[in-house]
């Protein structure tokens, strides 16, 4: 997904040009399938949505953002991932309609050390990713986009425009708030961290 032409034609799709997202899908599907693949990959077994009905849901609201415009691959990158975490969450809600439901937990992060094999239901952490919002947009938005985006470190200095060491800082940040969120202790509604 690189190179003039996809910028011009985000830019044509940001204009309302129905035939440019026709022309970008062959594009950036290869791309959109590794983060949907990712992504699926972090749900639990027994989870009835396939990867290509994450790719295709979450294509269609990436293409569906009126007035809103895509910067770089990167800005479209971060979007894709806030769009799966979408469908994953309004489907973990269908399924479970608030309730844990088999198959509607997710590994935290396997590459990171505190989360290693703890798993954590998908709606409390899209709760949670919420609270962080609140709190620190820019944390937030960091772990929906290394969660939901798999987008590294790097990536994720491009995309905010950050020092690598800064968006490492701030990571761990994000996970020790997250850790202390989702403890178990923390599910019945008592005590939700710093």
């Amino acid at each position: 997904m690189q190179g003039p032409d996809t910028v011009s034609l985000l830019r044509r799709i940001d204009e309302g040009d129905a035939d440019a997202a026709q022309e970008l899908l062959p594009i950036v599907y290869g791309e959109l399938r590794r983060l949907a693949s990712r992504a699926m990959a972090k749900q639990g077994p027994g989870h009835t949505l396939q990867t290509t009905a994450l790719l295709n849901e979450a294509w269609l609201r990436l293409v569906d953002r009126s007035g809103k415009s895509w910067e770089n691959r990167d800005h479209f990158l971060a979007v894709a991932a806030t769009a799966m975490r979408s469908v994953l969450v309004d489907h973990a809600r269908r399924r479970g309609s608030g309730k844990r439901a088999v198959g509607a937990r997710v590994d935290l992060d396997d590459a990171v050390a505190a989360f290693e094999h703890r798993s954590t239901d998908l709606l409390a952490l899209d709760v949670a990713l919420d609270e962080l919002a609140a709190r620190d947009a820019q944390l937030a938005r960091i772990v929906e986009m290394r969660f939901f985006g798999g987008l590294k470190h790097s990536e994720l200095a491009r995309v905010l425009d950050l020092p690598l060491r800064t968006v490492e800082r701030r990571w761990k940040a994000a996970r020790s708030w997250l850790f202390s969120r989702l403890a178990p202790e923390n599910e019945g509604g008592s005590s939700h961290g710093q």
